[in-house]
């Protein structure tokens, strides 16, 4: 598989986590342990049909018990930060506080062996933050202490999510299929903190239910496996900044669903993340090392 061909594969994730805010929003009153539980479980059947269509259950014994609690513990621990983050504050705004998370993959990979942090990543990743500063605006200023947990549970949600992905970079050998168990494990630790924690709360009517179907298949299920692929073998830097569309893209269904206020800010927000992330793709293109024939 080609690093363009790896690229392509990871920014599929990216458009299925634009829908992760919305389909959280659409599961209440499920509370975090438990809506972890039950989206990882489909999640963790989607890698198992796969791995039945292809065979792929042997490599499942190459991975060594580290990697397997290490993606355990970084899909546990960013979703229940996140779900915790959008049941306790607004959703536009928590969400694009944990999508800080693309700027973060940019700037800390640089420190990978093999990569090296250009100035047009660098000015990329900014312009981009400078637009999804725009759209946060005034809001943290505007919001009092009922909410900041949950937008510090946002911000936990971005540290856990860049620092899972760049690492995960160090285990560039290991396969995809590990992200089966990762999601299988993810269900049964957050079912355990359920219990020792919360009240059960199910779905309300149908669309509640669809919700918690389309996080498990989408952004909960197949999007970490092809997220997986992106960052292990394709430009790890640009599909980091390129991820900043997903906060766009998840404001624009918050605020097409009725979920979020529209804001004058977004048309400049929107420049500023496109701007930012050609700059950072033209970057990498750049200084792309040439085949050799």
């Amino acid at each position: 598989m080609s690093r363009a061909t790896a690229t392509l594969i990871g920014f599929s994730a990216v458009a299925l986590w634009a829908m992760l805010a919305l389909l959280t929003v659409a599961t209440a009153p499920v509370p975090p342990f438990q809506l972890n539980a039950m989206t990882f479980a489909l999640g963790g059947t989607v890698g198992l049909v796969w791995l039945a269509a292809t065979g792929g259950y042997r490599q499942l014994a190459q991975v060594g018990w580290r990697v397997y609690a290490f993606g355990t513990l970084g899909l546990f621990g960013y979703h229940a930060f996140y779900f915790s983050a959008l049941r306790l504050a607004p959703p536009a705004e928590a969400g694009l506080i944990a999508y800080l998370w693309p700027l973060l993959i940019v700037l800390l990979s640089g420190l990978l062996p093999g990569e090296r942090l250009r100035a047009g990543h660098v000015a990329g990743a900014v312009m981009s933050f400078a637009g999804a500063a725009l759209i946060l605006g005034g809001a943290l200023g505007a919001e009092t202490g009922g909410q900041l947990a949950g937008y510090g549970f946002a911000l936990a949600c971005a540290l856990t999510w860049s620092g899972y992905s760049v690492l995960s970079r160090r285990l560039g050998a290991t396969p995809t299929a590990s992200v089966t168990i990762f999601c299988l494990a993810t269900a049964a630790l957050s079912a355990l903190a359920h219990l020792a924690f919360e009240t059960t709360a199910w779905p309300e009517g149908a669309r509640g239910w669809a919700a918690i179907l389309g996080l498990g298949l989408g952004p909960v299920g197949l999007a970490f496996y092809t997220w997986d692929v992106g960052v292990k073998r394709g430009d790890i830097q640009l599909l980091g900044t390129a991820s900043y569309a997903a906060p766009l893209l998840s404001t624009l269904a918050l605020i097409l669903a009725g979920m979020a206020e529209p804001r004058r800010e977004i048309l400049a927000a929107a420049l500023l993340i496109t701007f930012g992330a050609v700059l950072a793709a033209r970057a990498s293109r750049k200084h792309r090392p040439t085949p050799a024939r």
